[in-house]
């Protein structure tokens, strides 16, 4: 067996955004055969930070490339219109029969187990990536929330209209649900391969905590024994480059925070007020 986080040694840019191109490259190379198809779902221009240019400028592969959004579609089509192996879709991928990447791709000639497939639609990737029944590619390429921590499981709504992303964890558990085991992770995106060709990447230990060695996104938010917050970590929402200010996610007021066991008669009343007070502002009863 090789040391599990292996495949990040080949992680490179050539048009990609944090080593996507040299960690696709590798993981289609260990397969036994391929077929020269691609499919890449938020595709913007089908050059900027793309997954598939590559494939196709390098490798020859066959490729559908969709873009939901009007202005870059424009883009899209100025750059690959003309391709001959290239078809472009103006299309967004849902995760219902009418919109679900199954009906997108069924009047197209792409063979049902595609090479590989990325999805990057900074929402409910966990979703489409759910409804998908009749394609199987044999790689898959997924962006997950870095900011959410390894050992939890949230998937966002499945509502076109959010734009949260789910954890890794929960990727990894519908993975192995629809027969994929994960085989790497950078910062923004996990890699999945079909069960059948998992025992070729040598891999004896997959868990996300084992081959998830980037945690800079993830901000950590824990108690003292006194009742104050700390924040450790990132401390930062990426997208909107704002830092998080550990004063603003106090929960007591400065009187209260000391360990209970210290407590004097005024401040154990003050808390129970405190407590009444806050119970009342949510709308809920003390039963305590």
């Amino acid at each position: 067996m090789k040391e599990p986080c292996w495949l990040l040694d080949f992680a490179s840019n050539t048009f990609s955004q944090t080593g996507e191109d040299g960690i696709i490259q590798k993981a289609l190379d260990v397969l036994p055969e391929r077929n020269r198809w691609c499919v890449e779902f938020g595709a913007w221009d089908g050059q900027y930070l793309s997954n598939v240019r590559r494939l196709v400028e390098q490798e020859d592969y066959s490729a559908v490339m969709i873009e939901a959004d009007p202005a870059k579609f424009e883009d899209l089509h100025r750059n690959y219109g003309a391709h001959p192996k290239v078809r472009l879709l103006n299309r967004f991928v849902g995760f219902t029969e009418a919109d679900s990447l199954d009906t997108l791709l069924r009047p197209l000639d792409v063979p049902t187990d595609l090479d590989f497939l990325s999805i990057d639609i900074d929402g409910n990737d966990f979703h489409v990536w759910q409804a998908i029944r009749d394609y199987r590619p044999k790689l898959v390429c997924i962006e997950f929330n870095p900011t959410i921590p390894t050992e939890v499981d949230y998937v966002q709504p499945a509502d076109p209209h959010v734009c949260q992303g789910s954890s890794l964890t929960a990727m990894c558990r519908l993975a192995q649900e629809k027969g994929y085991e994960l085989i790497s992770v950078i910062p923004f995106n996990a890699f999945f391969v079909d069960a059948r060709f998992f025992p070729l990447y040598e891999i004896a230990d997959n868990r996300p905590e084992t081959l998830r060695t980037d945690l800079s996104h993830v901000t950590w938010f824990f108690s003292g024994y006194d009742g104050s917050v700390h924040l450790a970590g990132s401390q930062l929402l990426p997208w909107h480059r704002l830092y998080l200010d550990r004063r603003r996610f106090q929960v007591l007021p400065w009187g209260l925070r000391d360990y209970p066991g210290n407590y004097r008669r005024i401040q154990r009343r003050m808390l129970r007020l405190f407590r009444k007070y806050l119970l009342w502002r949510a709308g809920k009863t003390d039963t305590r």
